[in-house]
C-alpha cells in the first residue's frame, strides 16, 4: 500500500512484478522540434477568412510521397525520444507479463454447437473456436494469425447460420473498416469460394434457412481514393452460398438519399423482413417491413421519420418488439402491431425509468433488459408482458454485457467487469436465475489491493457530473498524485467501468485513472446526450476541464501531475481542451482524433457525424465549429503541455490527416519547453484489430512519454 511515503517513494504492483516510482520535477529531456512546410491555403467560408497552411497533408500517405516523408521523418523523432526513455522497456516486460493470459469472448449458440472467441495471451489475433457445450474446449475454427506475419490481418467479426453448419466472417486488412467477407462450412473446415468485397458498416444476417445471408456494401472506390472516400450509396444486398457476388440480389438502395445507411434482417420466426434506415450516428430511424415469403413486394413503413429510435429486438407473431426513445429519454420497450403501423398504436411494456434502458433481448419467452443506472449495470427478467420476475446478481460495481439468444433458448451468456476486475465469461440459466461464471483471465495482481470509487462534481454550469477513480489502496490526496483524466462524451456513447491491463500497469506504478462521464455520452440517455452535442458541444469541454479542476482542488494532483486522454471524439476532447486550458495539464494524449471540424465531413464516415457536431456547410454551425476546432485554435507562441498525438496510416474512419495537421500546426506554435510528438501506427487503423504487440508497444510509449513527462522516475 501507499500511505505517507508517496512523497518519496512509492511501492506499486505485486511482488512479482514490483515497479517503484518517486515523484521528482519534470524532466523533460529537449527535443528538436519539427518545422512543417506551410502553404498560403486560405478558405472564405460565409465571408471568413480561414487559413489552413498544412493542406497538403490531407493527401494520403500511401498516393502522397511528400506526405510519406513527413510521417517518416515526425515518426523518428518520436521513436528516439520515446526509445531514450529508460522506463519504457522495463514497461514493455510488464505489459507483455500481465498480458499473457488466456482471455475469452463470450459464446454465442447455433444449432448444436458453441461458438467463441479465445486469446493464448500473447497472440496477435483472437482465435475463433468451435464447440460441442459451452464450457468445452473445442477446435480451432478460424485462425486469423495465420492470415499475415505482421498480426495486421484480423476477424473482425463473425455470424454462424442458425443451425450451426456455416459460417460467414469478416476479414479486415491493416485495420481498415474495408472489410472482405468469407464462408467457412463448420463441419469439414472447408473454406468455400464465396469472397465479397467493399463491404463496410455491415451485419451479417442469415434467412431462417442458411441458405444466404443479407450484407451492405459501397460502389468500389476509385482509384487512389480507398482510405480516403467518402461513404456513400450503400447498398442492401442478399447473397446464396456457392454464387458469385455478381449473382447477389439487390435487396434496398436509394439513390436519391445516397447518405442514408440501411439495415436488414429477418425477424426470428421468419416471417417478416425488417429495413431500418438511418441518416446519422445519432440511432434515429425509419422503420419498414415486408412478408419474407414476398420478396419482391413493396417495403411497407411502419415509422416513416427520422425523430426517434425504433429499434427492433424481437417479435412474436405480428408483434414487433421496439426499444425506443420516443417520449422516453431513457428508452423504453413497446410493442407494435405490423397492422397498426406509427406512434399512437404503440402498447407500452417496460415504462421509462431514471436509468438508462441500455438494450433488450427476448429469451425463452422472457425480456432481459439492461440498465445503466448511474453509469452501473443493472440487469432485469420480465415476462413478454413486461412484470418483473427477477434481477441477475452482478458481481460488484461494474459494466454487464452480451445476453443474447433466441425466444427459443433456455440459456445465455454475459460478461462482467470493473476497473479491478478482469473479464469474466458467465452462463445464465433462463429458467433458474441461477448465474455461472465459466471463464476468467488470472491476471498477475491482486483486486483487494485496488480501490474503486465513484464521486460527482459541479460542472461550470453546476450540472452534476459523475466520475470513476480508480487506484492503488493507501494513495493520500496531498497534490502529488500522477493522474490520467480519461473522457469521450459524444454520439450518446456510454463510459461504463471496464478492466485493461494497460491500465492496470499505470495503476501499479503509482497513477491514478479518472474516468469522467461528460454530457454528450448516453449514460442519462437523451437528454444527456442532446446537451453536449452541436452549439452545446462546448458543455463537453466544460464538464471534462471542470473534472480536471476538480482533481487538483480536491488535492488528488496537481497541472503538473495531470495527464488527459481520449481517443476518436475523445480525441477531439483533448485537443479543444488542451487549446482552451493549455495551463492546467502536464502531458496531452489525443489519439485518432477529429482536429479540424470545418472538413471532417468531406472524408469517409465524416458524413455521419454532422448530426452529432454540425457542418460548416451552415452559416452557424459554421460559426460553432470554428470557436472550438482544436486545428483552428492553436496560437502560436502559447506553452502548450508536453503531447504525444496517436495515429495510424489505414485509419479510414478518422482519417490521419486531422492529426497530421494539427501536429504540424501545435509544433509550430510550440514556444515552451515541452515535446509535442506524434505517433504514427504503421498497418493500423482506428484501433478494432490491432495486434497485441502494436498494443503492448504502443501503451509502453504512452506510459514511458508520461512518466517522462509528470515527473516520474522509475528507481527499481
Amino acid at each position: 500500500m501507499c500511505g505517507d511515503a508517496i512523497r518519496v517513494a512509492c511501492r506499486c504492483g505485486t511482488a512479482s512484478g514490483a515497479i517503484f516510482l518517486a515523484l521528482l520535477p519534470p524532466m523533460i529531456s529537449a527535443t528538436e522540434p519539427m518545422k512543417t512546410p506551410t502553404s498560403r491555403q486560405v478558405d472564405l467560408i460565409h465571408g471568413t477568412s480561414v487559413a489552413d497552411p498544412y493542406r497538403w497533408l490531407e493527401a494520403d500517405v500511401r498516393e502522397s510521397a511528400e506526405v510519406a516523408e513527413w510521417v517518416a521523418a515526425e515518426n523518428a523523432v518520436t521513436r528516439a525520444y520515446l526509445d531514450a526513455i529508460p522506463e519504457r522497456e522495463p514497461m514493455i516486460k510488464r505489459l507483455t507479463k500481465l498480458w499473457n493470459v488466456t482471455r475469452y469472448g463470450i459464446p454465442s449458440h447455433a444449432g448444436d454447437r458453441y461458438f467463441y472467441s479465445k486469446n493464448d495471451g500473447l497472440q496477435n489475433q483472437s482465435v475463433l473456436y468451435v464447440a460441442d457445450t459451452y464450457d468445452a474446449e473445442g477446435k480451432v475454427l478460424i485462425d486469423p494469425n495465420l492470415w499475415s506475419e505482421d498480426g495486421t490481418t484480423s476477424l473482425a467479426g463473425y455470424e454462424p447460420s442458425d443451425d450451426g453448419q456455416y459460417v460467414a466472417y469478416q476479414k479486415s486488412e491493416a485495420g481498415s473498416d474495408w472489410r472482405t467477407i468469407r464462408v467457412l462450412n463448420v463441419e469439414s473446415g472447408e473454406l468455400l469460394d464465396d469472397q465479397l468485397r467493399w463491404v463496410k458498416f455491415s451485419p451479417i444476417r442469415w434467412n431462417q434457412e442458411g441458405t444466404g445471408f443479407y450484407y451492405n456494401r459501397y460502389p468500389e472506390p476509385d482509384e487512389g481514393e480507398t482510405y480516403q472516400s467518402v461513404a456513400l450509396n450503400q447498398m442492401v444486398y442478399f447473397h446464396r452460398i456457392g454464387t458469385s457476388q455478381g449473382e447477389d440480389q439487390l435487396v434496398y438502395q436509394r439513390p436519391d438519399h445516397p447518405d442514408w445507411h440501411f439495415f436488414v434482417e429477418p425477424t426470428e420466426d421468419s416471417r417478416y423482413l425488417l429495413l431500418t434506415i438511418e441518416k446519422s450516428t445519432d440511432e434515429k430511424n425509419q422503420l419498414h417491413y415486408r412478408s419474407v415469403s414476398e420478396a419482391d413486394s413493396p417495403w411497407r413503413p411502419l415509422i416513416t421519420d427520422f425523430d426517434n429510435q425504433f429499434y427492433p429486438v424481437g417479435s412474436t407473431g405480428q408483434r414487433l418488439f421496439l426499444l425506443t426513445d420516443y417520449e422516453a429519454p431513457t428508452k423504453r420497450l413497446v410493442v407494435m402491431d405490423v397492422e397498426r403501423p406509427g406512434r399512437k398504436n404503440l402498447v407500452e411494456i417496460l415504462p421509462a425509468r431514471s436509468a438508462t434502458l441500455e438494450s433488450v433481448s427476448l429469451i425463452n419467452d422472457q425480456i432481459v433488459a439492461t440498465y445503466l443506472e448511474d453509469v452501473l449495470s443493472r440487469v432485469g427478467i420480465f415476462s413478454l408482458a413486461g412484470a418483473h420476475q427477477r434481477d441477475v446478481k452482478l458481481s460488484g460495481m461494474g459494466s454487464a454485457a452480451g445476453f443474447a439468444g433466441k425466444m427459443t433458448d433456455t440459456e445465455t451468456f454475459f460478461s462482467f467487469t470493473s476497473y479491478n476486475t478482469p473479464t469474466g465469461i458467465y452462463r445464465y440459466d433462463m429458467r433458474t436465475g441461477q448465474s455461472r461464471l465459466i471463464r476468467q483471465p488470472k491476471v498477475d495482481f491482486d483486486p483487494e489491493d485496488y480501490l474503486v470509487e465513484q464521486v460527482f462534481y459541479a460542472s461550470k454550469d453546476g450540472t452534476r457530473i459523475p466520475m470513476f477513480l480508480a487506484h492503488r489502496k493507501g494513495l493520500e490526496w496531498d497534490g502529488n498524485n500522477p493522474t490520467l483524466l480519461y473522457g469521450y462524451g459524444g454520439f450518446s456513447v456510454s463510459l461504463t467501468p471496464y478492466f485493461s491491463v494497460s491500465r492496470l500497469a499505470w495503476m501499479e506504478m503509482g497513477g491514478i485513472m479518472a474516468i469522467a462521464n461528460l454530457r454528450g455520452g448516453g449514460e442519462y440517455g437523451e437528454d444527456w446526450h442532446l446537451a453536449g452535442k452541436l452549439d452545446k458541444k462546448q458543455n463537453v469541454f466544460d464538464d471534462f476541464i471542470a473534472a480536471a479542476e476538480w482533481l487538483v482542488q480536491q488535492k488528488v494532483t496537481r497541472p503538473e501531475r495531470l495527464a488527459i486522454q481520449g481517443g476518436s471524439n475523445g480525441g477531439l476532447l483533448v485537443g479543444a481542451v488542451m487549446t482552451q486550458r493549455p495551463e492546467l495539464f502536464g502531458a496531452c494524449l489525443p489519439a485518432v482524433g477529429v482536429m479540424d471540424m470545418l472538413r471532417f465531413h468531406q472524408f469517409t464516415a465524416g458524413r455521419f457525424w454532422t448530426a452529432e457536431y454540425g457542418s460548416a456547410d451552415d452559416p452557424e454551425q459554421f460559426k460553432t465549429l470554428l470557436d472550438y476546432s482544436p486545428y483552428h485554435n492553436i496560437k502560436p507562441g502559447r506553452n502548450y503541455p508536453a503531447t504525444l498525438i496517436t495515429t495510424a496510416d489505414t485509419d479510414d474512419r478518422v482519417v490521419p490527416m486531422h492529426s497530421f495537421k494539427f501536429a504540424a500546426a501545435l509544433q509550430n506554435a510550440q514556444a515552451g519547453p515541452a515535446p509535442v510528438l506524434i505517433r504514427i501506427e504503421t498497418r493500423a487503423g482506428h484501433g478494432a484489430g490491432t495486434p497485441t504487440r502494436k498494443q503492448i508497444e504502443q501503451a509502453a510509449d504512452l506510459w514511458a512519454f508520461l512518466v517522462q513527462n509528470l515527473g516520474m522516475k522509475r528507481t527499481h
